[in-house]
């Protein structure tokens, strides 16, 4: 049975505020969850920045080499046809479909991707922590590590944080 400490805010400034006192005090902080992206908590939890884009780009570019060689091959090997008396080989009458292409690997890719890094696929059963995160609370999530002189100390600095409700949990 693992013990953690939950600790709610209401106003963003206080939940950075927090977190920055427990990373200087060397406390180690679980999760934090948030019903909106807050400006400069990553960098304070040391968050590594998103593969995402990256995950884009060489989708995209699967996506813009995939397109152009079909349709360079279907137009110049396999069914050469004179249209409007236009070469095989057409570049500018490749671009568009090329384009639509290329965003849709990307697109599908990145979408893919955030799936299976948040663990939000298709038959995902994740617990939500609390509702009230997902309107309007922030919440940090603490190791409680089975000692009370640790909760007591870790209650203390949120309080002064300005912690809205704080809470010892156990999870199965």
């Amino acid at each position: 049975m693992k013990r953690y400490i939950s600790a709610y805010f209401t106003d963003e400034e206080n939940l950075l505020r927090a977190s920055q006192t427990l990373i200087e005090k060397d406390i180690a902080i679980l999760d934090v969850l948030t019903p909106f992206p807050v400006h400069g908590l990553d960098k304070i939890l040391g968050l590594k920045e998103s593969k995402i884009p990256t995950v884009g780009f060489i989708s995209g570019a699967i996506g813009t080499i995939s397109a152009f060689g079909f349709q360079t091959w279907a137009f110049v090997v396999d069914y050469p046809l004179f249209i409007g008396g236009k070469p095989h080989f057409s570049i500018p009458a490749f671009i568009p479909i090329t384009f639509e292409i290329t965003i849709l690997f990307a697109a599908l890719a990145m979408v893919f991707a955030f799936l299976f890094r948040s663990h939000l696929g298709f038959g995902a059963k994740n617990k939500i922590h609390d509702e009230r995160i997902t309107d309007d609370r922030f919440l940090i999530i603490i190791d409680a590590n089975g000692n009370e002189e640790h909760y007591n100390n870790v209650k203390t600095i949120l309080e002064k944080e300005d912690a809205h409700d704080i809470q010892l949990k156990e999870n199965n």
